[in-house]
């Protein structure tokens, strides 16, 4: 084996797949000792040393010094040892240096195929850390292929590749091949198939990553965002809540003449976006919530199953219940309490 050759190569695949050498070497010195030790009829003797720092690589059998061999994988004479160690006494061990290139073709296979197994473990490992690392953040990739039959992309996210399906993408997404797009991290986890990224543009989070990233006082912790409803690809409703007297929460979340939510709704391609103030009161917040639509009043009905009534005049009710119940839908998850929502005169137009 030529030594220079084979650290050379574990340099390479530590530059191009940001695997350590050493865990490489680690994994390779697994795979020389399992294919080794089945010469020495299975028996635990094979020991392989790489050093990475010295570029140094020992393969060796540890036997047994006896006057008279029992088992002959596992025990050696002490004429046979005096040749690889002068100092050999019975009852001691010497070490006896294999080369590799006599290990054969059965042997050479099962190591690569541990190697490559140790290969992919890396990788998985890697890969794992990473997004774990930036689990719940906003990340940026390049979109690589899109599959024209399920519509899945293909993302390539720093040296590694993850899945964006068809469903985690908005429905007026029109992805290209190069193309830089935002993504979220929503979860990372090992499964017995390998680790499991989920990534994705549609999550709420999302929403409120973009919002950290666009107002200063959010960052800050100034602004909280206290709840996110979210129907992906056309509207959002976001709560807002701040204790300084002194700060707008939604006047800032809109931003100088909109800029900041502006860019919010251009990155989710035009989905709409109503910003309200939280409350603790119940009445105040279903209020809030139910914007744009003006509310006359809010009445309590059930505490404990979280349930209300509104109050909206009749030219208002359409607008307060929104297209196929969204308005009112999203209002209800956002706060958490059920809607019952109603015209002033007590009749629908």
């Amino acid at each position: 084996m030529n030594t220079n050759e084979f650290f050379e190569a574990l340099s390479i695949m530590e530059k191009e797949k940001g695997i350590p050498a050493e865990y490489l070497a680690e994994k390779i010195s697994t795979a020389i000792v399992v294919a080794a030790k089945r010469e020495y009829g299975g028996n635990d003797i094979v020991f392989c040393d790489i050093n990475t720092d010295k570029r140094s690589f020992k393969v060796y059998a540890r036997k047994t010094v006896v006057e008279e061999i029992t088992n002959p994988d596992t025990e050696i004479l002490l004429p046979e040892a005096s040749k690889y160690s002068k100092r050999s006494k019975i009852g001691e061990t010497v070490d006896i240096k294999i080369e590799t290139k006599k290990f054969g073709r059965i042997l050479a296979q099962t190591a690569k195929h541990v190697i490559r197994q140790g290969i992919r473990e890396a990788e998985n490992g890697l890969l794992l850390e990473e997004f774990q690392s930036r689990q719940h953040e906003i990340i940026s990739a390049v979109v690589q292929s899109i599959d024209p039959r399920t519509g899945n992309a293909t993302l390539e996210i720093g040296k590694n590749e993850a899945i964006l399906p068809r469903t985690e993408q908005l429905e007026r997404d029109i992805l290209d091949e190069g193309q830089h797009i935002r993504v979220y991290v929503v979860d990372a986890r090992e499964t017995e198939k390998g680790p499991k990224i989920m990534i994705s543009r549609t999550h709420p989070g999302f929403v409120k990553k973009l919002f950290e990233i666009e107002v200063p006082e959010i960052q800050n912790g100034i602004i909280e965002i206290k709840s996110i409803s979210r129907e992906a690809g056309s509207r959002t409703k976001i709560a807002v809540y701040t204790t300084d007297e002194e700060i707008d929460a939604v006047g800032s979340c809109i931003g100088p003449k909109g800029a900041r939510v502006t860019e919010i709704v251009e990155e989710l391609c035009g989905e709409k976006i109503d910003i309200v103030q939280y409350s603790e009161d119940p009445a105040e917040y279903v209020t809030e919530a139910l914007s744009p639509a003006n509310v006359i009043s809010v009445e309590i009905e059930d505490e404990k199953k979280r349930a209300c009534r509104a109050t909206v005049p009749d030219n208002q009710l359409s607008l307060a219940i929104g297209n196929r119940g969204q308005n009112a839908r999203l209002a209800a998850k956002l706060t958490g309490w059920k809607i019952d929502i109603h015209p002033e005169s007590g009749f629908a137009e």
